[in-house]
């Protein structure tokens, strides 16, 4: 992959951690459950903690990073997404966070299958990972929320 390239799939990934951590910030801000609350504070720290990492590895010099330039790294399915409003209803915000995650997981899964690189590849795999668990939670809250039993 070309170190421009690969620079831009990076600065892409940056924009959806800032856009993630914004949109956590504001439901952080808006919901009155404290459980909720302290789940997209904590959501939104995490967030911050990713695109510091991935504002790092632009550091590097672009001659250490090697990909495997034959496949698709299916980037444009995180691209032209649409602005998000915080005065959505709060499952619809749950529905679009596990979204989010799934796409950033997605992302880096991509960038891991397409690293030559053994470093590289287990660091896009533990932000895959890492997204996963956002994601899991996320859902669990969204099936507790939605499905709740009423007894």
């Amino acid at each position: 992959m070309k170190p421009e390239e690969y620079k831009k799939i990076i600065q892409n990934a940056i924009s959806k951690e800032v856009e993630s951590y914004v949109f956590y910030r504001s439901v952080f801000e808006k919901v009155k459950d404290a459980a909720l609350k302290s789940t997209f504070k904590e959501l939104a720290g995490e967030e911050t903690k990713h695109r510091e990492f991935l504002e790092g590895l632009l550091m590097k010099p672009m001659k250490e990073l090697h990909f495997d330039e034959s496949r698709d790294y299916k980037v444009s399915k995180t691209i032209e997404r649409p602005t998000v409003t915080i005065d959505m209803k709060p499952l619809d915000g749950l529905k679009l966070a596990i979204k989010k995650e799934e796409d950033a997981m997605e992302l880096y899964k991509g960038l891991s299958a397409a690293s030559k690189d053994a470093e590289m590849k287990k660091m896009f795999d533990s932000l895959a990972k890492m997204e996963t668990s956002h994601k899991a939670r996320l859902e669990d809250i969204y099936t507790n929320t939605a499905f709740a039993e009423v007894w």
